[in-house]
């Protein structure tokens, strides 16, 4: 995105120092992206869910046999918890509130019912799924 010659109002300009990882400007992960590791009998995913709180159930994962693996969920947004003010956002770095649908293919099949599912604290889903086993 291309943010020269926009002006941005002093109010928005908030004084904030970066240093290490953060002063190379990289923002942080938009929802969606992902990570997916193979071993011999398994299959790791990790996928960025910004936005969403680890004690809400916001979202689903449906995951299938031949590999795919559906993430539907809802961003909630605007209000704090407890509170009942809402908030308009003037600066939107982070993914807005609303639905989404996250779909993505494994390498290979795999069996749903070995699949272990962890919401982290710092908004990544990590799942890891077993192949299935070989019949010999």
């Amino acid at each position: 995105m291309n943010v020269e010659g926009c002006v941005v109002p002093e109010q928005l300009k908030p004084t904030v120092v970066l240093t290490g990882t953060a002063e190379e400007g990289r923002a942080g992960p938009p929802i969606g992206m992902m990570d997916i590791g193979v071993s011999e009998k398994a299959y790791l995913c990790r996928i960025a869910l910004p936005g969403l709180r680890n004690n809400e159930n916001n979202f689903t994962c449906d995951i299938q046999r031949d590999g795919r693996v559906n993430i539907h969920g809802v961003v909630t947004g605007g209000a704090l918890k407890g509170s009942s003010t809402a908030y308009e956002m003037k600066v939107q770095q982070l993914c807005p509130p609303g639905q989404f649908t996250i779909s993505f293919n494994l390498p290979g099949p795999v069996d749903p019912r070995l699949a272990s599912l962890n919401f982290r604290s710092d908004g990544i889903l990590e799942i890891v799924i077993f192949k299935p086993r070989s019949t010999v």
